[in-house]
């Protein structure tokens, strides 16, 4: 005898484990916010020094109050409670570094590469990647499951009176 499963989608999950236990989505998002927090501390906490800016920047703060801010590293969610951690553009020239490039007037064209070249000025020489931000994520992920799970059982655990 084979065992079948009907996927339906995230809302209908929702809507069901909702009616089983009403308190497990209250508590997940509480979960998923303290996550985001965490994360984006040790996340700054590894972010490159220069003057402390950058490191400041980084926040946690729900996806859907961010709806003008680009995604990278995950798709788009239907989740209300979803959180993402926001910081300064410039995360993705020292996560994943630049390389050499031209910054004369004209430099991205093939003749203002020629006169970069030939005048030796207006090079950059670009810059190694200096990965912070995914590093620490994959570090934390499993813990942060861990506490997804233990919100979300808490909430069937309430539901089903075994406080």
């Amino acid at each position: 005898m084979a065992i079948t499963a009907d996927l339906k989608g995230r809302e209908a999950l929702m809507r069901r484990l909702n009616q089983l236990a009403p308190n497990v989505e209250k508590y997940a998002a509480e979960a998923k916010m303290e996550i985001g927090k965490d994360a984006a501390k040790q996340i700054a906490a590894n972010a490159p020094r220069d003057t402390g800016d950058y490191a400041d920047s980084f926040k946690a703060e729900l996806v859907s109050a961010n709806p003008d801010k680009a995604t990278v590293g995950i798709s788009v969610t239907k989740d209300p409670s979803a959180v993402g951690i926001y910081a300064s553009y410039i995360f993705r020239f020292l996560e994943f570094g630049t390389a050499p490039h031209s910054t004369v007037k004209g430099g991205g064209t093939v003749l203002g590469k020629k006169t970069a070249a030939a005048s030796g000025a207006g090079i950059h020489p670009g810059t190694p990647a200096q990965a912070h931000i995914f590093p620490t994520w994959r570090s934390l992920k499993k813990k942060a499951r861990k506490r997804l799970l233990a919100a979300v059982n808490k909430g069937v655990r309430e539901a089903m009176g075994k406080t």
